[in-house]
């Protein structure tokens, strides 16, 4: 009888067993602060570059385009974040921060730190080291290779 393949050994398993717990801690040390991952990232990426575009934006957090505008709409209501009509471009709407978005950044960022100090904390300090540069390398090859995107 042949060998199943053993999954929980697969890379794409335990990537997707990682991801599933940077979430988990994300979300319990965040809980108080009523945001997700994936708005974090888009909030501390308008913040490097207030004025940016709704497609830069998803693009520079690796995140669908088309479904962006959701998340940006969530941020809106929530007061965080401001759309203004390009003046050249009407149709495109460039994205700022709001000072109420920006104050309650600041207050989420030691969360969010603790939460990337929780994921790593099984690794002794140079594993960790060693994990970060090999998963940088990963990701960075097959964004120049064009693979594992959309």
């Amino acid at each position: 009888m042949p060998k199943s393949f053993d999954f929980a050994q697969a890379p794409g398993h335990l990537i997707r067993r990682a991801q599933q717990i940077a979430v988990a801690e994300f979300t319990r040390e965040t809980v108080s602060h009523d945001v997700t991952p994936v708005q974090f990232a888009f909030m501390s990426a308008m913040m490097d570059t207030p004025g940016v575009d709704q497609i830069t934006l998803a693009n520079r957090v690796a995140f669908d385009a088309a479904t962006s505008g959701s998340v940006i709409g969530r941020l809106e209501a929530k007061g965080w974040v401001r759309r203004e009509a390009d003046d050249r471009d009407r149709r495109r709407k460039l994205l700022f921060v709001t000072p109420e978005g920006a104050s309650a950044l600041k207050r989420m960022n030691a969360a969010a730190e603790r939460a990337q100090q929780n994921i790593l904390a099984p690794l002794a300090p140079q594993d960790q080291e060693v994990f970060m540069r090999l998963l940088a390398q990963l990701v960075a090859g097959h964004e120049q290779s064009g693979s594992g995107t959309d």
